[in-house]
């Protein structure tokens, strides 16, 4: 049986990924498992404080227990949804439970309610992102799910044999019954003999799919991706994380506005 994992600090951004992840769940006729990961704080006043540690577990069990309700609410009850609350380290914790319930899906709001959840849980994306070997999608907030028909592919055609995990992109395209749009994203507009050869590859991989392929050059490149995602409705776009790659560019762009954390469409990570 498939599950959609949904980490949460129970957040508005969260509550809307949480429940684009139900509709999703309910599509792919998946069980969903609603996760919480929280620390101790300790106040230093006069004197460190540190809060009784039952009293914020029964507080996060409430809380759990009425974001469940709401959820299933929403799904009319035609949705299993099982909680998980845990103590320690977010990458830890959510990297253990992958390990244990081996996700279909991780999936996160991309920002917090207020600056303070933005910075917090936004840090916790961006590092899932880059490290978490299960496939993890980011929502932006006010995004629903309807359906999934069109599938982006941002491809910096570079090593894809070692990078481009074709068995998990052919599962999403034929649960989804999508089409998939591969993007190439350069700077300059001419393209080097290796751009070339990568570029084979990636059709022979792919060619089961029958995909459709976009060469974009643009200066900037979330802005060529946006552009092109919005124009042709792109439902999902998917980002391969390895190192020196398209993802680590617009991940550490020194803009206000990071990339990962303030798309307008959904995102997924695939890492190979």
């Amino acid at each position: 049986m498939k599950t959609i994992l949904v980490a949460t600090d129970f957040s508005s951004s969260a509550s809307n990924a949480a429940e684009y992840a139900a509709e999703m769940a309910l599509r792919l006729h998946a069980d969903m498992q609603l996760l919480h990961i929280y620390q101790i704080q300790v106040t230093y006043n006069e004197a460190a404080v540190v809060e009784n540690p039952e009293n914020i577990r029964q507080d996060i069990e409430r809380e759990m227990d009425a974001f469940k309700q709401k959820l299933t609410n929403k799904t009319n009850g035609k949705l299993s949804i099982g909680t998980d609350i845990r103590l320690g380290s977010f990458s830890d914790e959510l990297n253990n439970v992958c390990k244990k319930l081996n996700p279909y899906a991780v999936v996160m709001g991309s920002q917090g309610t207020t600056a303070a959840d933005r910075l917090l849980f936004g840090g916790h994306t961006l590092h899932a992102m880059r490290h978490l070997m299960w496939p993890l999608i980011t929502v932006p907030t006010g995004v629903t799910f309807s359906s999934i028909k069109k599938i982006g592919l941002a491809c910096d055609f570079d090593h894809v044999v070692d990078t481009v995990p074709v068995d998990e992109i052919k599962l999403l395209v034929h649960d989804f019954n999508a089409k998939l749009y591969v993007l190439n994203i350069a700077k300059k507009k001419e393209f080097d003999p290796n751009t070339i050869y990568e570029s084979g590859l990636v059709q022979e991989m792919l060619i089961d799919l029958d995909p459709v392929y976009h060469f974009i050059t643009s200066p900037d490149l979330d802005e060529g991706i946006m552009e092109f995602s919005e124009k042709n409705d792109i439902d999902l776009l998917i980002i391969l994380p390895k190192r020196h790659s398209l993802v680590d560019k617009l991940i550490h762009k020194n803009h206000t506005k990071q990339f990962v954390l303030y798309s307008p469409i959904p995102i997924m990570a695939l890492h190979h």
